[in-house]
């Protein structure tokens, strides 16, 4: 059976007095790959600028289940973010962010003063989930009109027809060609963030 994606284990066989494996000692190592996503934001709702004078922040309201099953099961701390302003004129990647904090229950889906109140949302099935997000390097501002027109971005979900999730998938590719329009080297990025 092949590792996940998230998971390398490695094992380590004591060999038995005639060379055979005793499997008895099988400890596991877990390995962290490095994710990369987009998260779009109004930047009149909350914008890059605001997660840098906060230091960090929740990133609550998502109502979509494909985007929150991407906050719950698939984002890890230490991933990166692409920070991205939508509904605006020019819509552009305004910064790096890192997930700070793992999938959690959104508490803004059971606050009726919320909204984002989800009736149906229960302390026993909270349906709805967040992370949490820090800042870690501010962009040039990369226009979708110019992500568009670079040709090595193509295949990116942000730039195809009909994606309008508001949180997605990224390849370290495309993060690294982002990231070098924005003015920043992705290994800086790196850097930065640890």
């Amino acid at each position: 059976m092949l590792p996940t994606l998230r998971e390398t284990q490695l094992f380590s066989n004591k060999l038995g007095m005639h060379g055979e494996a005793n499997v008895d000692f099988l400890p596991m190592t877990t390995i962290y790959m490095v994710n990369y996503w987009l998260m779009k934001s109004e930047p009149h709702v909350y914008s890059w600028e605001q997660l840098v004078t906060d230091g960090s922040t929740h990133w609550d309201g998502v109502r979509n289940y494909q985007a929150r099953n991407i906050m719950r099961d698939k984002m890890a701390v230490g991933d990166f973010v692409l920070f991205y302003h939508s509904n605006c004129k020019p819509p552009h990647v305004a910064g790096v962010a890192k997930v700070c904090k793992e999938g959690y229950p959104d508490f803004t889906a059971q606050n009726v003063d919320s909204k984002y109140f989800d009736p149906k949302a229960t302390p026993d099935n909270p349906r709805w989930m967040m992370v949490d997000i820090e800042p870690i390097s501010a962009l040039d501002s990369i226009d979708l009109p110019d992500m568009r027109a670079n040709g090595d971005l193509e295949g990116m979900p942000l730039l195809q027809r009909g994606q309008r999730l508001s949180v997605q998938p990224v390849s370290s590719e495309h993060f690294s060609i982002v990231c070098s329009m924005g003015g920043v080297d992705a290994d800086e990025i790196f850097r930065l963030s640890s």
